[in-house]
């Protein structure tokens, strides 16, 4: 059976002269390129292809009007401005590509055998090793990569592939060697931007298909596509508007990963965690046994035995880095009775920033006396923290209902008005992976009550003061 499907594919590349797909060598920073031909070596020589430098080459997906996209572009620029000088090509095959979805799923692994046959082309005539190339696909172009690597002749494999939200329908479920998986390079990411299904479909493959897979947002959608976003994006473009909100969250993925090229101090951490509601209570940011790496071009390059998850969030736009801190806050509700779920913020004083009136996200109701753990996330980098202030968002009502429960519920604890008390919240930012425990400032009025505001300080520094007294 595999020795069949080789000396098919030997058959195929011999009586395939000219080939559909076209190499076209990124010569600068405007949208040109230098067409090389595979068995005309004088092609590489004209174009300037350098064999002692790495391939980066970019392969787009499927095409709904047989143009190549702008973002192509951007990431072939993005690629030639790093330090790192390389080769970079991008595999045009638009006129595969830009057929009815499924006829362009059938050309995948046609275009796949086309790019295998080019890296064995540049093996064989100027010694240039497949394991310098770097394929990075994006939507059908993630599975074309895929293809690449599993048909390339020999026992060595292509360096590395970058799955950019490789495409879902006709792939999610198959078999490895019916899609991008982690045997297909060396080394294989991906970045998964919309899984979000629709009768059982969705655009962006959500299954993990690499050694890493990055779930940006939980993969599902992205911030700044939102459906509603739709009617902003018909009155932009017309009725092609529609297909705008798709491409956003499913380009997103391209996005983020020359994000990772163009802004080299604004690199994206990403953690390994099971699933996405896990990643919201903030449960997930450990960098302990390399569980966290970084998102796009600058990953930390390791083979795993299994599909690693890894989760993150972003901002709408690029940068699209943010800051990840898990929050644990030890409350005791001295209401009996009934959970009651109040609306809390926080403001927070840092070394170089502060940021003020942030929402906690609590999913559950406050009873009697629990840890909360939950996710906070910062656009910018506010330094080490050194101030917490808690605050119980108090309304009119709440302060009605709260005087209610003073006068009808007998106290037993002298004339104190009950409360929530605070005790402690525990910090850990995910970036710097630093731990830290604040007390409250004031140890003689601890009780919180709706529309007060409580200050945390850090317990050494408290505990320093006291000492000085």
């Amino acid at each position: 059976e595999a020795l069949g499907s080789q000396s098919e594919h030997t058959t195929t590349k011999k009586g395939q002269q000219n080939l559909e797909t076209k190499f076209r060598l990124y010569t600068d920073t405007t949208e040109s390129s230098c067409q090389i031909f595979v068995n005309q070596l004088e092609t590489l020589e004209k174009c300037g292809f350098n064999a002692s430098l790495p391939l980066v080459m970019i392969v787009h997906g499927w095409s709904v009007d047989g143009i190549l996209e702008s973002w192509i572009w951007k990431m072939a620029a993005a690629l030639k401005s790093q330090h790192k000088r390389m080769n970079v090509i991008i595999a045009d095959w638009l006129v595969l590509a830009h057929q009815h979805y499924p006829i362009a799923v059938r050309n995948t692994r046609y275009v796949g055998q086309e790019i295998a046959q080019f890296l064995e082309w540049l093996e064989e005539s100027i010694q240039f090793s497949r394991s310098n190339a770097h394929l990075i696909g994006y939507s059908l172009g993630a599975h074309v990569s895929g293809f690449a690597g599993s048909f390339i002749n020999g026992t060595k494999k292509i360096g590395r592939i970058t799955g950019l939200d490789p495409a879902g329908p006709l792939f999610e479920g198959m078999s490895p060697t019916d899609r991008l998986s982690p045997d297909d390079a060396n080394f294989v990411d991906a970045i998964h931007t919309f899984t979000k299904q629709h009768m059982g479909l969705s655009v962006g493959i959500k299954q993990p298909v690499a050694h890493f897979d990055f779930y940006p947002n939980g993969g599902t959608f992205q911030p700044g596509c939102h459906i509603l976003h739709v009617y902003n994006h018909i009155a932009q473009y017309g009725i092609t508007g529609i297909t705008q909100t798709v491409k956003c969250a499913h380009e997103r993925s391209v996005h983020l990963f020359i994000d990772s090229l163009l802004h080299e101090d604004k690199q994206s951490t990403a953690y390994w965690c099971n699933d996405i509601n896990t990643f919201n209570k903030g449960l997930c940011l450990s960098c302990r046994k390399n569980r966290c790496n970084t998102l796009g071009y600058n990953i930390r390059e390791e083979r795993l035995p299994k599909s690693r998850r890894l989760f993150l969030k972003t901002r709408a736009h690029m940068p699209f880095k943010v800051y990840h801190y898990q929050f644990k806050i030890h409350i005791i509700n001295e209401i009996q009775g009934k959970p009651i779920d109040p609306a809390f913020t926080m403001s927070l004083a840092g070394t170089k920033e502060d940021a003020k009136n942030l929402p906690i996200p609590l999913v559950e109701g406050i009873n009697g006396n629990k840890t909360y753990s939950f996710l906070i996330t910062l656009d910018t980098d506010i330094g080490d923290l050194i101030m917490i202030k808690f605050k119980w968002e108090g309304t009119p009502v709440w302060e009605n209902i709260w005087d209610t429960f003073q006068t009808i519920i007998p106290w037993t604890k002298g004339t104190r008005r009950p409360g929530l008390i605070v005790k402690a919240i525990r910090v850990k930012a995910g970036e710097t992976q630093q731990r830290k425990t604040f007390c409250p400032q004031n140890i003689d009025n601890i009780h919180l009550h709706p529309s007060q505001e409580k200050t945390f300080v850090r317990c050494e520094d408290r505990f320093q003061k006291q000492n000085r007294k």
